[in-house]
C-alpha cells in the first residue's frame, strides 16, 4: 500500500507539469510585437536600443550571427531572469527581445513584462526573417575557419590589418581581441602587435602569406600587454626582430608571470606553445624601420593608456597604427597605471600628426574626429567631473554617480564604466 500510494503521488505530481506547457500562440498574441521594417527603422533613429537574443551562442555560431546593433546582448532563455537586471538596470529601456523563428522570444518577453520593464517587444520575425530581407548582421567569428577572429584587410596602400574582437580576451576569440596590423614593403614586412597567444600568431602568418612572398623581418609590441606580446613565441622562432618601448619591456619582465597565468588559464589547449618573450630591440623616442618603398616611424608621443603605448606613422600614406592611444568602438579601459591626464596632454601631439587614417588598438580603422570623440573627449569629461567632486569635498561613491550614458553604446561599457571612474578619482586625489 505504501509502495502505491508513493507512485500515485508521483503521478499526481507529474500531471501539472504535462498540462503546463504554455500556449505559444496565446502568448505571442498577448504581447507588444515589431515587424522587420519598424525595427530597421527604430534601429537607424536609436542606437542606444536593447536587443536581447534569447538563442544560445552556440545557435547564434551555427547559423551564422545575430542582429547587427550597438547593444545587442546574446542572453539565453534560460539564463533571462537570472541576468536581465545586471545587463539593463532601466526598466523603462527601450527593448526588443528575438529569437530564431518566434517561439522563444514571446515568452520572453511576458517574463520582462512580469519583471515590470515597462518598454519592451518582441521581434516576431526573428533572426530567419531579418537574414532573409538582406539586412546588416554581425557575427562572433567573422573568421570560423581560422584562429583568428577575422581576416585581414587593405586598410591602404602596403597597409594591412585583422580586426579583433572588441570584447575581452577568451577561449573563443584565442586571445584576438586586439588589431594585429602589417605593413609590406619591397624588401620585407612589419607586424605591429604580436597576438595574445603563439597559435594566433601563426594564423596571422599565415594570411600574410597569402599577400605576399616578402619575409617578416619585424615585429613591433604596441605595449607590454598580453595581446601584444603572447604571440612573440611564434615570430620568435623565425627569427624575427622584436622591438618594443623599454617601458613596454620593463612591464612585460616585471608582470610575465600574471600575464602567463591569465592567459593559459583563459585559453587551455589553445595556449599551445605560447610563451613569454623579451624583445630584442628597445628605444624611447623615435625608431624608423625602412622596409624598402616605405618607412615606419615607430614613435612613443607621451604616457598615456599603459607604459610603453607607442605607434607606428606612416607620413606619405597618412596613416597610424595608434595602438591603445586611441579607442572609440569600444570603451577604453582605465588602468591603475593609466595616466588620464598625461594622456590627454599626449592626444595635442597625436592630432598634430593630422593623419587620414586611424587603425586603433581595437574596432575598425576611422578618423581622428572618431577617436577624438570617443577618447580624449571622455577623459576630459571624466576628468572634469571628478575635477569637481573632490573639489567640493566629495568622495568615491559620487564619482560612480556620474552620469556616462553617452558612452553606454560602446562595446565593455557595462564592464568598464565603474571601474573607470573608480580609478580616475582614485588617481585625481593625488594630482
Amino acid at each position: 500500500m505504501r509502495f502505491f500510494t508513493i507512485i500515485m503521488g508521483f503521478l499526481l505530481a507529474f500531471i501539472p507539469i504535462v498540462n503546463a506547457a504554455p500556449d505559444i500562440d496565446a502568448i505571442r498574441k498577448s504581447v507588444p510585437n515589431i515587424t522587420t521594417q519598424t525595427l530597421k527603422a527604430e534601429l537607424a533613429k536609436n542606437e542606444n536600443m536593447y536587443l536581447i537574443d534569447v538563442r544560445t551562442i552556440r545557435e547564434t555560431n551555427i547559423v551564422g550571427g545575430t542582429i547587427k546593433a550597438k547593444r545587442n546582448i546574446i542572453m539565453p532563455r534560460g539564463w533571462l531572469e537570472l541576468r536581465i537586471e545586471d545587463e539593463i538596470k532601466d526598466k523603462n529601456a527601450p527593448i526588443v527581445v528575438y529569437c530564431g523563428t518566434n517561439r522563444r522570444s514571446p515568452m520572453a518577453v511576458q517574463t520582462l513584462i512580469r519583471m515590470g520593464y515597462t518598454n519592451v517587444r518582441n521581434y516576431s520575425g526573428g533572426y530567419s526573417a531579418w537574414l532573409k530581407a538582406g539586412l546588416p548582421i554581425t557575427t562572433r567569428d567573422a573568421a570560423p575557419m581560422s584562429f583568428l577572429y577575422s581576416k585581414p584587410i587593405k586598410v591602404a596602400d602596403r597597409v594591412w590589418s585583422s580586426i579583433g574582437e572588441t570584447s575581452p580576451s577568451t577561449y573563443e576569440n584565442t586571445g584576438h581581441n586586439n588589431n594585429l596590423s602589417f605593413v609590406i614593403g619591397d624588401d620585407a614586412v612589419m607586424v605591429f602587435n604580436g597576438g595574445g597567444s603563439f597559435l594566433l600568431a601563426s594564423a596571422l602568418h599565415k594570411e600574410i602569406k597569402k599577400i605576399t612572398n616578402k619575409p617578416v623581418k619585424y615585429l613591433v609590441y604596441e605595449n607590454g600587454q598580453g595581446h601584444a606580446s603572447l604571440g612573440g613565441s611564434y615570430w620568435k622562432q623565425l627569427g624575427v626582430q622584436i622591438i618594443a618601448h623599454e617601458d613596454a619591456a620593463h612591464k612585460i619582465k616585471e608582470d610575465k608571470d600574471r600575464i602567463l597565468d591569465s592567459a593559459r588559464r583563459r585559453l587551455k589547449d589553445k595556449f599551445f606553445n605560447t610563451e613569454m618573450i623579451m624583445p630584442d630591440v628597445t628605444f624611447s623616442e623615435k625608431k624608423v624601420l625602412d622596409l624598402g618603398g616605405i618607412k615606419v616611424i615607430l614613435q612613443m608621443l607621451g604616457a598615456a593608456h599603459s607604459p610603453g603605448d607607442i605607434m607606428a606613422w606612416m607620413p606619405e600614406q597618412k596613416v597610424v597604427i595608434s595602438g591603445d592611444l586611441a579607442f572609440h568602438e569600444r570603451m577604453l579601459p582605465v588602468f591603475e597605471d593609466t595616466q588620464t591626464g598625461e594622456w590627454v596632454k599626449t592626444w595635442d601631439k597625436f592630432e598634430a600628426l593630422n593623419p587620414k587614417i586611424i587603425i586603433p588598438g581595437h574596432g575598425g580603422p576611422t578618423d581622428m574626429a572618431t577617436v577624438t570623440k570617443y577618447t580624449k573627449d571622455y577623459l576630459v569629461f571624466m576628468r572634469s567631473k571628478i575635477g569637481k567632486i573632490i573639489e567640493s569635498g566629495g568622495e568615491l561613491g559620487d564619482a560612480y554617480k556620474i552620469d556616462q550614458s553617452a558612452y553606454e553604446h560602446l562595446d565593455t561599457y557595462e564592464l568598464l564604466y565603474l571601474r573607470n571612474a573608480a580609478r580616475i578619482f582614485q588617481a585625481m586625489e593625488f594630482e
